[in-house]
C-alpha cells in the first residue's frame, strides 16, 4: 500500500518478533489495523499515506522454529513529535493474524542527517580535488598573465631599432642574443636587460653598447652561433660567452634552461682560448696602433739616413 511519493524526513525502524509464523502482509495489514482510530483522523496511518505524509512501508521477514522475526520501515515526512508519536502507537502492536507480537522501535534516522553527512563528504572530496587541481590551474595562468605582460615590454633600442627588454640602458650588464624571438623567449622568463641583433651582421648598436656595458653573448648552440660569435669578437667588446647547447636555439630553451646556460657563462678570453683565436682589437685602436707603428718606422728611418 502506498500513496502520493513522499520526500521523507526520518525513517522509523521497528523489530519485531510474533509467536508463530506469518506472511509481510499480514504484519502490514496488523500495523494498518491495530492504529486506525488510537491516534485521531490527523495520524491515521491510513489517510497519512494518501497524503504522502508517511511513505510506503517495508516489511522484511524471515521464520524459523515457529517463529517469525523481521523489521519494519516506515519513511515519514512528519516533524519530529508526530513521528516520534506513530513510532509509540506502533509500538503498541500485540497481535499479528492470531499470534501474539513485540514490536520495538529500534531507531529513528534523521534522513536530512544523513544526507547533510553524505553532502560534506562529498563536498570535503570535491574540495580537496579542486584546491589541487584549481591552485595548479591558477598558478599556470598567473605564470601565462606575467608572461604576457613581459612579452608585452619588448621594446626598441638605438639608431638599428633592436628588440630589447626595459633595463638594457638601466643594467650595468646586457644580455646580447641573435634575435627577437630570444628576446621574446628571455622577456618570458623575467630576463629584462636583453637585446637582439636582428641579423646575420653585427649592428653599430651592439658595437656601440659594448663599450659602455658588460656584454654577454647569448648565442644559438649551432654553427650559426659560432660564426655569430666570431663576428662579434672582431667588431665589439665581449665579455661573455654562453651557448645554447648542440642543436638548440636560444629561443627554445625553458626558464631552468636559460639560467643553467647563463650560470655556465666563460670568460670571453677563456673562450677565445677554447677555440684556438685571439681576440681582435677594436677597429680604432689597431690604427692608432699601425699608425704608432708607421710612425715609429719612418723615425728610424730617418735617423739612419743621417
Amino acid at each position: 500500500m502506498g500513496g502520493t511519493p513522499t520526500t521523507a524526513k526520518y525513517t522509523i525502524y521497528a523489530n519485531i518478533e510474533i509467536d508463530g509464523v506469518v506472511d509481510k502482509p499480514d504484519v502490514i495489514g496488523a500495523i494498518f489495523g491495530q492504529t486506525e482510530g488510537l491516534l485521531g483522523e490527523d495520524l491515521d496511518l491510513r489517510e497519512l499515506q494518501k497524503s504522502g505524509r508517511i511513505g510506503r512501508i517495508q516489511v522484511d521477514m524471515e521464520s524459523k522454529s515457529g517463529k517469525s522475526f523481521g523489521e519494519a520501515i516506515i519513511p515519514s515526512s512528519l516533524d519530529r513529535v508526530e513521528t516520534a508519536i506513530i513510532a509509540a502507537a506502533i509500538e503498541t502492536i500485540d497481535k499479528v493474524g492470531p499470534c501474539a507480537a513485540r514490536v520495538e522501535i529500534k531507531k529513528i534516522e534523521d534522513v536530512r542527517e544523513e544526507k547533510r553527512r553524505k553532502i560534506i563528504d562529498r563536498a570535503r572530496d570535491i574540495l580537496i580535488h579542486w584546491e589541487t587541481e584549481g591552485a595548479f590551474e591558477i598558478k599556470e595562468l598567473s605564470e601565462e598573465i606575467m608572461k604576457s605582460v613581459r612579452v608585452h615590454a619588448i621594446g626598441k633600442y638605438g639608431p638599428d631599432n633592436l628588440p630589447c627588454g626595459p633595463d638594457v640602458d638601466k643594467s650595468d650588464t646586457v644580455i646580447v642574443t641573435e634575435g627577437r624571438a630570444d628576446v621574446v623567449n628571455m622577456l618570458r622568463h623575467g630576463y629584462k636587460n636583453v637585446i637582439g641583433m636582428d641579423g646575420a651582421s653585427v649592428p653599430d648598436t651592439i658595437k656601440e653598447l659594448s663599450k659602455k656595458k658588460t656584454i654577454i653573448a647569448f648565442v644559438d648552440g649551432d654553427r650559426g652561433g659560432e660564426l655569430i660569435l666570431r663576428e662579434l669578437f672582431q667588431v665589439a667588446d665581449i665579455d661573455y660567452v654562453a651557448r645554447a647547447p648542440p642543436g638548440k636555439e636560444v629561443e627554445d630553451l625553458t626558464g631552468k634552461e636559460l639560467a643553467k646556460y647563463l650560470r655556465a657563462k666563460i670568460p670571453a678570453e677563456q673562450y677565445l682560448l677554447m677555440v684556438g683565436e685571439k681576440k681582435r682589437e677594436h677597429a680604432p685602436e689597431a690604427e692608432a696602433k699601425a699608425k704608432q707603428e708607421a710612425e715609429s718606422a719612418e723615425s728610424d728611418d730617418k735617423k739612419a739616413g743621417e
